[in-house]
């Protein structure tokens, strides 16, 4: 029996490296407690019946979660966030270039108000 290996559609990837792929798949393996419980509500198509992917290689950047079927970048900012802020909103502005739409939310939201983060991701996949 011959396998395939399992590819990614240089669409929902937008032409990431054979290096930022390899580190999306450390980096799924090495998440965040808040990732963690994002990802707890996201996969297997909870939210919606959407299909969410987990740090995710877009070009040169690995996001925290996406949906390809809404062009949907979600980011979860923690305490290093803090101390980058330029940087975000230049990715931000990076992503957005690629007609994407980027939702950020501070940690803290996840751990202290899950309901109301996925009531605004419900939101984005509703239009």
């Amino acid at each position: 029996m011959v396998y395939q290996k399992r590819t990614v559609e240089p669409t929902q990837n937008f032409g990431a490296n054979k290096k930022t792929i390899d580190k999306a798949r450390i980096l799924r393996k090495q998440m965040t407690k808040a990732e963690t419980i994002l990802w707890s509500r996201l996969r297997k198509k909870q939210l919606l019946g959407k299909h969410f992917r987990k740090q995710h290689p877009l070009s040169c950047y690995i996001v925290d979660f996406y949906c390809h079927e809404f062009s949907l970048v979600i980011e979860l900012d923690g305490e290093i966030h803090k101390f980058q802020k330029d940087y975000d909103q230049e990715r931000t502005k990076d992503l957005e270039s690629f007609g994407l739409k980027v939702l950020r939310f501070p940690n803290d939201a996840v751990f202290n108000d899950i309901e109301n983060v996925l009531m605004k991701i419900k939101e984005h996949l509703k239009i």
